[in-house]
């Protein structure tokens, strides 16, 4: 079946005579003709009596012609509602992240990209596990570390640096902090995922390993950074969720020349021929908020 013959045959319906059409369509009078002729011919039928003077449809061409138009004008709805669909971000958008890389700057992420595209439906999947996006249909992934899959597109957002902070009211009661071997007299704040036993540290010159002594441990990011500023001891946090608390006066950075681990943080999607005007929103958009917060 050539739905182009069906096409040409409603537009010469609608032009009144096929060389009208032919300078409708951009086509010689003898290719509509051609056209016209072999749909006839699959069909079996005459849909056209045609003099020299006018067109004139048959019975069976005014049937055919109805559903015929009806079809064309779906046809031609569904093309540009796909167009339209190209140009605006519309649909659902499912994002992950690991679970410690900050509630704040996620919900604030999530809401500056529906207020600019309100008909972006978001769900957003917070998990320290490796998440298969395309296995899992997931459109995009912030991921932080080193990138394991190579099939997968990477746009930079940065680096975290890892931190020693305090509240100044646990600093001012507590013993001196002047170098990292004065750890050892505090109560130190640990992330599980980080380790149990030991802060691994380094400046321009050196790395160090430091024993943790006396310690409170737990697996949320955000229950020891809130720890540290109700002044329970000293915490090695992600420098990015300690910019309000510097700000504020909650939190101090101690022992400054010193910092833990950097990881790279990168969106990361599925390589696609043609990608989704949602998707390239949201990257265009997380890459714009999300690079200012991990500098430091």
């Amino acid at each position: 079946m050539d739905f182009n013959e069906s096409a040409v045959f409603v537009k010469v319906v609608q032009a009144g005579s096929f060389s009208a059409a032919a300078r409708q369509l951009g086509l010689p009078t003898s290719t509509i003709s051609t056209r016209i002729s072999r749909l006839e011919k699959r069909l079996g039928i005459t849909l056209l009596q045609r003099t020299t003077r006018r067109l004139s449809l048959t019975e069976a061409g005014t049937v055919y012609y109805h559903h015929a138009s009806q079809g064309l004008s779906y046809l031609l709805e569904a093309e540009a509602a796909i167009d339209e669909a190209r140009k605006r971000p519309q649909g659902k958008l499912k994002v992950t992240a690991p679970a410690d890389l900050g509630d704040s700057m996620l919900a604030k992420l999530i809401e500056r990209t529906q207020l600019e595209f309100p008909e972006l439906e978001m769900e957003l999947i917070l998990t320290d596990r490796y998440v298969d996006l395309v296995a899992e249909g997931v459109d995009v992934a912030i991921r932080t570390g080193d990138l394991r899959d190579s099939s997968l597109v990477a746009k930079s957002l940065g680096t975290i640096h890892w931190a020693i902070f305090a509240s100044r009211d646990y600093l001012e009661r507590s013993a001196p902090l002047d170098v990292p071997h004065d750890i050892h007299a505090h109560h130190c704040l640990q992330f599980t995922p980080m380790g149990r036993d030991i802060w691994n540290l380094s400046n321009v010159e050196s790395n160090l390993s430091i024993p943790l002594q006396a310690r409170t441990m737990a697996n949320s990011i955000g229950i020891v950074k809130s720890m540290a500023e109700n002044g329970q001891g000293i915490a090695l946090l992600p420098a990015f969720i300690c910019k309000q608390g510097l700000i504020s006066g909650d939190l101090l950075r101690v022992l400054p020349e010193w910092q833990g681990k950097a990881d790279p943080v990168h969106l990361v999607y599925p390589k696609q021929r043609f990608m989704p005007p949602k998707l390239r929103a949201f990257l265009d958009l997380a890459q714009n908020e999300l690079v200012s917060q991990f500098i430091c």
